[in-house]
């Protein structure tokens, strides 16, 4: 049974939403206020970079259309190894495909034209895991590939897919792919080697000649009103001036999936100060741009970005934020930068890598499944993304 400080097992089981004999154990479908307290929701996360906290703070926050639930996945003696977050929602076939105004015009009429209601496994925020410490993790890939068939058909969903899993965990999940899962790329995250001592540094050893020269150009054009950039681990006091800007990168985003809250950005920053950092620019005091980050270790990972739109493409912002995060990464000992999917093109040109992210679904219905294998390459959200092929790792995608 989960082990707690101040709740006992048999009150949180009461809770479950289901339960149910697996041949590992037994599986159990709670929400997160039967977990809070308990020991095992503290210690499972512990190393992970979603600690429990993190997650608590999307479940309360980051709500939407989606419905959050934990997968409790206890060993023949009653020990919980696994506890594994997944949300439901009604999810978009062709989501990862950009605007089709042939669909848009149909679902006038059928709004729920090309979706399904989907088990989704991992987390609304961001890249997924395994919610188990790293010695338990084979065996929580193995207890969650034999639950989550039985989990969906408690919830009715005809879909169920895990979201975003690093490729590094290839090995365990291909459990997955022998119960007839089927795996396709996510859009990538990229990744960036800091072993240099500086931004200057990394120009001088790793750009071309040509880009260097065009980057010194676009940083020239910036001094005539110089832009400062300053570093918290909290934005409470800055969110009303910040937010519009995430807003604006958000709203002009072709690919949507979770939209970040006030509270959110003030929660992790409140909760998480070690873990959570934020930058902000300035131009003549008024803020024009700011990132969204978390330290893991010794990686700094940014997550969002927010820009004022009026100033960002006449000042480069983006390249500006880039260079300022690159610099302070390297003052402050920083071995990696992850940014997170999308403007390929670019970071192919500051020689990013790409940090591949997986997708493996599965249709319920397992004569529909066999078709479903058919047509899931044709839905790749990288398909057709020529940029993504020229990169030096493309092939492990």
């Amino acid at each position: 049974m989960i082990d707690s400080d101040n709740k006992s097992s048999s009150s949180i089981y009461a809770k479950a939403y289901y339960s149910w004999p697996t041949d590992f154990g037994r599986a159990y479908v709670v929400d997160l206020d039967a977990l809070k307290g308990t020991l095992a929701w503290e210690t499972i996360f512990a190393t992970r970079k979603k600690s429990h906290l993190r997650l608590e703070i999307v479940d309360e926050t980051i709500t939407q259309e989606f419905t959050y639930r934990y997968l409790v996945m206890e060993d023949i003696h009653g020990r919980v190894r696994g506890i594994q977050p997944f949300f439901l929602l009604r999810q978009d076939l062709l989501g990862g495909k950009g605007e089709n105004k042939l669909v848009s015009a149909i679902r006038v009429l059928l709004p729920r034209f090309l979706t399904l209601k989907t088990l989704m496994v991992g987390s609304t925020v961001g890249e997924g895991f395994l919610g188990a410490q790293p010695a338990d993790a084979d065996w929580c890939a193995r207890a969650l590939c034999s639950s989550l068939m039985q989990c969906a058909a408690k919830f009715n969903t005809s879909l169920i897919v895990m979201k975003e899993f690093p490729n590094y965990l290839r090995p365990v999940l291909a459990h997955f792919l022998d119960k007839d899962y089927s795996r396709i790329p996510s859009m990538p995250y990229t990744v960036l080697d800091l072993k240099f001592s500086d931004f200057e540094e990394y120009m001088q050893t790793r750009l071309s000649h040509s880009f260097r020269k065009n980057l010194r150009r676009k940083f020239k054009k910036t001094q005539e009103l110089p832009i400062t950039m300053e570093v918290v681990t909290d934005i409470t006091s800055y969110i009303d001036e910040l937010y519009p800007l995430y807003l604006q990168v958000y709203e002009r985003a072709t690919l949507r999936f979770e939209k970040l809250t006030k509270e959110y950005l003030c929660r992790i920053g409140n909760t998480l100060p070690t873990d959570a950092r934020f930058f902000m620019w300035r131009q003549n005091g008024r803020a024009i741009a700011f990132s969204v980050c978390s330290l893991h270790e010794n990686a700094l990972w940014d997550e969002y970005i927010g820009m004022d739109y009026a100033v960002a493409l006449n000042q480069h912002l983006y390249f500006v934020t880039f260079r300022d995060l690159i610099n302070w990464c390297c003052s402050n000992g920083i071995s990696r930068y992850y940014s997170t999917a999308l403007n390929y093109d670019p970071k192919l040109h500051l020689k990013f890598e790409l940090a591949p992210m997986d997708l493996y679904v599965r249709h319920t219905n397992s004569a529909f499944n066999r078709i479903f294998k058919l047509v899931l390459p044709l839905l790749d959200p990288t398909r057709n993304d020529a940029i993504l092929m020229k990169y030096p790792n493309a092939n492990e995608l």
